[in-house]
């Protein structure tokens, strides 16, 4: 049985060119932090996740810096001890990725995004967004659920897949509970 273009795109980006790769960083890395680009850069991965070549479908690249977030060291009037500035995130680097296309285009719904690529200081996602005001979103019977008003700000109130996934809401087990409370997590080691 002959296998299609998915099938061979897909086994590419199991093993990228990495002289490639490398040179598109440097360029991704010298530009914006977020930039809309013409077609997505992993088809195979794009159309898995929902993606279609037609009006109202927009895919955005955004950078991502890497290592713990961190926050503002304060200058004066405290004492040594709590001047530490390491924040521990619990969102995933996806998840903050999808906050800030969000933010940044409030008229689209971020319908779901993927990895392209890390160096040693960013981390580098294509997120696909959908235009719910466009006819041919409204029509497409397999996208129109994102048209309405209880799918609007998804994913800033966690529903998206990488969101899901950080919540700790996909359970390997059945009889595992999703999700487990604070107490269930410190008894854990005992």
């Amino acid at each position: 049985m002959s296998k299609g273009t998915s099938y061979y795109l897909r086994q590419a980006w199991k093993k990228p060119d990495e002289a490639m790769l490398r040179s598109r960083m440097i360029s991704w890395r010298a530009g914006n932090s977020v930039i809309k680009v013409d077609k997505p850069l992993r088809l195979d991965r794009a159309r898995a996740l929902g993606y279609k070549a037609k009006k109202g479908f927009i895919v955005v690249r955004i950078r991502i810096l890497r290592g713990g977030r961190k926050r503002p060291r304060p200058r004066k009037a405290r004492k040594t001890r709590k001047q530490s500035n390491k924040l521990i995130l619990k969102m995933s680097y996806q998840w903050v990725a999808e906050q800030r296309v969000q933010r940044k285009f409030p008229n689209l719904e971020v319908l779901n995004s993927y990895n392209i690529g890390k160096d040693g200081i960013y981390y580098f996602y294509e997120v696909i967004l959908v235009d719910p005001d466009k006819p041919e979103i409204k029509n497409d019977r397999t996208i129109s659920w994102i048209t309405q008003k209880q799918n609007k700000n998804r994913v800033l109130r966690g529903l998206t897949s990488a969101a899901k996934k950080s919540r700790g809401l996909r359970s390997k087990s059945r009889n595992l509970k999703v999700r487990p409370s604070l107490n269930a997590w410190s008894h854990k080691g005992k």
